[in-house]
């Protein structure tokens, strides 16, 4: 059995922007002690899914710019929070926290939801992760639109900005996700920094800030890496699918030079949309990423 911690509902009572209702599914095949919580906003029946995965340290909350543009035009979003974030299970021990354990949880989650024509709305880890997932349902994935984020094959030189972050991360185990997001995302009020924090009541609820650092595949033996050596080369090969590139232009560590690796991964992937005071959390200029993903992919 598995020991998690479950962050209490009144963390989450003055979430600005946010309305949407939490479900949770708990009858994962492999993580039957844990409850994921999922948002599921639009019309059942869409024939546009835009399945939103966010990143380190996030949850969520990250997509409130996105998901009323999407639900503007009629489509349907699902966005998880992974094991370790927002309003799902938090597994207390460490080294809980693998690639493979994560990434799993993702393909049960499709799997039960029964989702189809996914639009993959990805940045950070929600890119690491979910850029593997197209090749194990080639029917079910449609579009990509990723924002700073980047395929882990282990065999280039990630960002200097990288290094120092996951530096920093190893040595501070109770950061303070709000404070971290808003040293590069000046605008945020004191509401929505209070926000990113909500999830994390102290550092027994920070395993996953903890770990993720330190999961990204940087070097060809390092679990992830083989199974993103194998997207790459599905995407060169068999992906037939539209794709879409927001780069925050200000970010240090999945900024320009990561996303350009990352562009060439992805056959036919268009000139990326460019914003030059964004750093790593685009989606706080995810109005403006939405509109013109939807004018790109003529939604």
């Amino acid at each position: 059995m598995i020991e998690f911690l479950r962050t209490p509902e009144e963390r989450f009572k003055n979430i600005p922007n946010f309305p949407y209702e939490p479900h949770y599914v708990e009858d994962f095949k492999g993580y039957e002690d844990l409850r994921m919580c999922y948002y599921d906003e639009g019309p059942k029946d869409s024939d546009e899914i835009f399945l939103c995965l966010h990143g380190e340290p996030t949850w969520s909350f990250l997509y409130r710019k996105m998901i009323p543009i999407f639900l503007e035009h009629g489509y349907r979003i699902v966005a998880p929070d992974f094991f370790g974030f927002g309003r799902s299970d938090k597994p207390v021990k460490d080294e809980i926290y693998t690639f493979d354990f994560h990434r799993n949880s993702l393909k049960e989650f499709i799997r039960l939801l029964d989702l189809n024509n996914i639009t993959l709305v990805g940045q950070d880890w929600g890119g690491i992760f979910g850029l593997t997932l197209p090749m194990e349902f080639p029917n079910r994935f449609k579009r990509l639109l990723l924002m700073n984020t980047i395929l882990a094959t282990g065999d280039f030189e990630i960002s200097n900005g990288f290094k120092a972050f996951r530096e920093f991360m190893s040595r501070t185990p109770d950061v303070e996700a709000g404070r971290l997001i808003k040293g590069i995302t000046r605008h945020l009020t004191p509401e929505e920094v209070a926000a990113y924090d909500a999830p994390f009541i102290n550092a027994k609820y920070k395993a996953g800030i903890r770990r993720f650092p330190q999961l990204v595949p940087t070097s060809l033996d390092a679990p992830g890496a083989e199974i993103s050596r194998s997207a790459r080369e599905w995407y060169k090969n068999e992906w037939t699918g539209e794709s879409f590139i927001a780069i925050g232009m200000a970010d240090p560590v999945l900024g320009p030079p990561m996303m350009q690796i990352l562009r060439g991964m992805i056959p036919r992937c268009p000139e990326p949309l460019e914003i030059q005071e964004a750093s790593h959390f685009v989606q706080e200029w995810g109005d403006i990423v939405a509109k013109k993903a939807l004018e790109v992919f003529k939604l």
